[in-house]
């Protein structure tokens, strides 16, 4: 395999993005039941094959595929798109930093009509890279990742063969998975070429290392799209107590990770906290005393089924003997959480893993 497919700094300088998809049919040795929704986000940015070889084009003789006009959110947490160009404008959904979107309308009066993902709005124009700038800067922040492309649900392994003692978790259709080795090859196996992933997790910086059967997962090079208000919405019945815990929390979306992070003051200063760190700083916000590790929270509270799930909870995912990540569930199907490095606080599906327990803390 050539070195271009390794590395986005390489399609950076061709101006070229690689996409590696695979036709082959679907083996049930890498499939768990059926049964989780999907949830794809993010505008792809599709590539040539994967043997046509890389031109010699700068990044100022294309376009980037999928744009006509592109342009980028340039804030430090989230841009927010209104139904009208004015700051009195119904908000309508939030950009995160470094999300991609459609220019519709160009500037006028310090306002630009965007389309990102499934929100049409105006967004003030200063806080919106355009032109070649962010066609550069799109073929760098891009996240490379992998989508699962089958039914079931697909098995992550700690090792890069098949056992049955090495699954660590699982990933529904549709889901995003980040990229860390687009190829690891071995032999003698059933299955010998895998993708290295990394699961959101506290284990280290890099979150929890996995593998993934490289025949069942697209990969690709995309950009964060905006977040549509419905998704930040709450649940029906929810206490005023349950809605000011899941309203501060979002508050942070688009907020920095950094591994070992906790304290409200770094959370509350984009000092960037894990996410273990962002739910006990929320918590403790609303007076509730939470231990510093997902595996110690998950302790706390009472147990409950995930079909219980109110705004405010927490879920927690990680293996059957092992806990490795905590979110804020707000509702909808959605959790909050500190994600990882390059998505920093986000919002998710509540199955985009397969929870391992929640608990309630607030008892209303």
């Amino acid at each position: 395999m050539n070195n271009k497919l390794l590395k986005l700094t390489t399609a950076s300088i061709t101006g070229m993005i690689l996409l590696f998809t695979s036709a082959a049919p679907v083996m049930a040795t890498e499939h768990a039941v059926a049964g989780f929704v999907h949830d794809k986000t993010g505008i792809e940015i599709p590539p040539t094959s994967e043997d046509e070889s890389v031109t010699s084009l700068s990044s100022n003789d294309i376009l980037v595929p999928g744009f006509n006009n592109i342009g980028i959110a340039d804030v430090d947490t989230n841009l927010l798109v209104r139904e009208k160009p004015s700051e009195d404008g119904k908000i309508l959904g939030k950009m995160p930093k470094n999300s991609g979107c459609e220019i519709i309308e160009p500037d006028n009066n310090g306002w630009t009509k965007v389309q990102s993902g499934k929100v049409t709005g105006y967004v003030k124009s200063e806080y919106l890279i355009i032109g070649q700038e962010a066609t550069k800067l799109a073929l760098t922040v891009a996240n490379y990742i992998a989508v699962f492309n089958g039914e079931g649900n697909l098995r992550v392994r700690k090792d890069p063969s098949i056992s049955d003692d090495n699954i660590i978790d699982f990933i529904a259709p549709g889901e995003e998975i980040l990229v860390l080795d687009p190829l690891v090859v071995t032999y003698g196996e059933e299955i010998n070429k895998w993708v290295k992933v990394s699961l959101d997790g506290d284990d280290s910086e890099t979150g929890t290392v996995g593998y993934v059967a490289k025949k069942y997962v697209d990969l690709s090079y995309k950009l964060p799209q905006a977040y549509t208000m419905q998704e930040l919405l709450l649940g029906p019945g929810i206490s005023s107590r349950r809605a000011n815990i899941v309203n501060f929390a979002r508050k942070f979306l688009g907020y920095r990770y950094v591994w070992g992070g906790s304290g409200s003051y770094r959370l509350k200063n984009n000092k960037g906290v894990d996410c273990s760190g962002f739910a006990q700083a929320v918590f403790a916000e609303f007076g509730y005393s939470l231990p510093r590790t997902s595996r110690e929270q998950a302790k706390k509270g009472t147990s409950i089924k995930a079909s219980q799930l109110k705004a405010g909870d927490l879920v927690f995912y990680g293996s059957k003997s092992y806990i490795n990540h905590v979110a804020i569930y707000i509702g909808n199907g959605k959790i909050i959480h500190a994600s990882n490095k390059r998505d920093g606080i986000k919002i998710s599906n509540v199955y985009y893993r397969t929870p391992v327990k929640c608990v309630r803390i607030i008892n209303d």
